[in-house]
């Protein structure tokens, strides 16, 4: 039963975002505005209905016109900002189809979770493109090779190229910035609560690993992943680990949740802010590409620490 409740639960944070989506209907819309919206002479027009290729042509510099739960977007992915003109799909595992069929679609990138709704978009062609770990452990080679398919598909190799150079300009930015706050911080551990006893601990085939890599730190872990790049523990397993990894928690974090975390004898007994070091780290999108990696990278460089030796 615990394996099948943290399947629903994984699943369900993947494909929709459930904590906080309700079934809304899209405003209808004409198809003549939305043509008139998504008039581009000079560049494709993009539909991805998965966040992590939405984030990462957004961070690119060729944002998609559509993709799905953009109302939820600011709550799971944060960066980069989608423009004001983004269509809204609805929910992204089962987009709107009248909406769809207005759209001026010139191609579709999608990747297997979403495939099953490529019907949706009559003889539109649809690619999938997924960025994650090939083995055991996630490379830098499992997010820049995503991106560089993202340059073919939207005819614009130089794009992607210009972009993974960029983005690991700003990864090591980041760590300079970060390593100038906190020189002895080097180990972390990295979870995300589902409840003020159950977490997900990311781990080495997360894309938490090549982030913290290129930053010259440690991922520390209590496992071996699943699929989705983590393993399922409870609060007390975190007594595992030693005093020099810094925990950092992962949002959306819920006001009852924290209020029940900080009620726990057990994490008050783990010392997490006094004896241990512990950082809350703004949302990042778990299950995105290059985008994501710069997202924690940028995040980990403006987080607040407290507690622990390594300070």
């Amino acid at each position: 039963m615990t394996v099948i409740k943290w399947f629903t639960l994984s699943l369900c944070l993947i494909l929709t975002a459930c904590n906080d989506n309700t079934s809304t209907q899209t405003t209808a819309t004409s198809a003549a505005e939305l043509a008139a919206k998504h008039s581009h002479t000079d560049r494709m027009n993009i539909v991805s209905p998965d966040w992590g290729n939405a984030a990462t042509l957004t961070a690119m510099g060729h944002a998609p016109i559509a993709t799905g739960d953009v109302r939820v977007w600011d709550r799971w992915v944060g960066s980069p900002k989608l423009p004001a003109s983004i269509t809204d799909l609805g929910i992204r595992y089962q987009p709107n189809a009248e909406l769809i069929a207005q759209l001026p679609v010139d191609m579709v990138i999608d990747n297997y979770f979403y495939e099953h709704a490529r019907n949706l978009y009559g003889d539109v062609p649809a690619e999938s493109v997924m960025s994650a770990a090939k083995g055991e452990t996630a490379m830098w080679a499992d997010y820049t090779e995503p991106t560089r398919e993202l340059g073919v598909l939207i005819d614009n190799p130089k794009m992607a190229e210009d972009y993974i150079v960029q983005s690991q300009k700003d990864i090591q930015l980041a760590s300079q910035q970060f390593k100038e706050r906190y020189p002895k911080a080097k180990k972390f551990a990295v979870v995300q609560f589902a409840d003020a006893n159950n977490m997900r601990m990311y781990v080495a085939n997360s894309l938490f690993q090549p982030a913290l890599e290129q930053m010259d730190r440690e991922l520390v872990v209590l496992g071996k992943g699943n699929q989705w790049g983590f393993v399922p523990i409870r609060m007390g397993d975190l007594a595992q680990l030693d005093d020099e990894t810094c925990l950092l928690i992962i949002d959306p974090l819920s006001p009852i949740t924290r209020a029940e975390i900080d009620d726990s004898l057990i994490w008050q007994r783990l010392g997490y802010g006094n004896t241990r070091c512990v950082g809350e780290l703004p949302p990042v999108w778990i299950y995105g590409g290059m985008s994501s990696l710069v997202s924690l990278a940028n995040n980990l460089s403006e987080v607040s620490l407290k507690g622990g030796e390594v300070l």
